[in-house]
């Protein structure tokens, strides 16, 4: 069973309670799980830490996502509660700071995934806050019983491309109308927030917008900000 695992809370430092800022209408949480709901996976969770549970019980509801609570800063055992309770044999893992996180790039890494046994498989090249990561059950396991460091357990997955002679990693460049430079559409600060309202405000209609079309508008193909 593939699971796509979302993580979000709302307490980050840099900009608190992002997940719910407005944007496009609904929230920014929303805009990411709507476009996961593009890909194709068994289930799909919104896993979080107590403090967010709640806030964030409405937005997973509306958007058919189970919701699963675990510990705040151990995302790696955040992940591993979500297989454990699943019975998931792999994963896709997602942030909830990635509202234009791309589901057509998802959803071939999914196929490309799904034939081949891999520990790890990641795109490189795409936009910081497009892509999303393809890992086995058994790897993320293992990795939640070795992993010590404090970087190692909150980012999840640095244990497995760290140990390449234990875990099958391949990082496949992006196909290249993807491969992007420098270009992030991640929120991290208040700035990336405005930018993205700049992104939504010129290019959204109500539907997920195409990823193709914000990197012409990023590359200043389409309209401006």
């Amino acid at each position: 069973m593939t699971g796509i695992v979302l993580q979000a809370r709302l307490g980050s430092t840099r900009l608190a309670r992002k997940v719910l800022a407005p944007l496009g209408g609904a929230t920014l949480i929303d805009q990411v799980m709507a476009r996961l709901n593009l890909v194709a996976a068994d289930i799909r969770i919104l896993a979080t830490d107590a403090d967010s549970a709640e806030a964030l019980r409405p937005a997973a509801s509306r958007n058919s996502f189970e919701l699963l609570v675990g510990p705040a800063e151990d995302v790696l055992a955040r992940y591993c509660l979500a297989i454990r309770a699943f019975g998931l044999d792999t994963v896709l893992r997602a942030t909830g700071d990635n509202p234009l996180v791309s589901h057509e790039m998802a959803n071939r890494l999914v196929e490309c995934s799904s034939s081949r046994g891999v520990d790890y498989r990641a795109f490189a090249g795409l936009p910081l806050g497009m892509g999303v990561e393809y890992v086995s059950s058994r790897a993320l396991l293992r990795a939640e019983a070795e992993a010590r460091s404090p970087s190692e357990r909150e980012h999840v997955c640095p244990f497995l491309y760290g140990h390449p002679e234990i875990f099958a990693v391949d990082r496949p460049p992006a196909p290249r109308e993807f491969e992007a430079g420098d270009l992030r559409v991640t929120v991290d600060t208040r700035e990336d927030y405005e930018a993205m309202l700049r992104i939504y405000g010129a290019l959204y209609d109500g539907s997920p917008i195409p990823s193709l079309a914000v990197l012409a508008f990023l590359r200043g193909e389409g309209r401006t900000p």
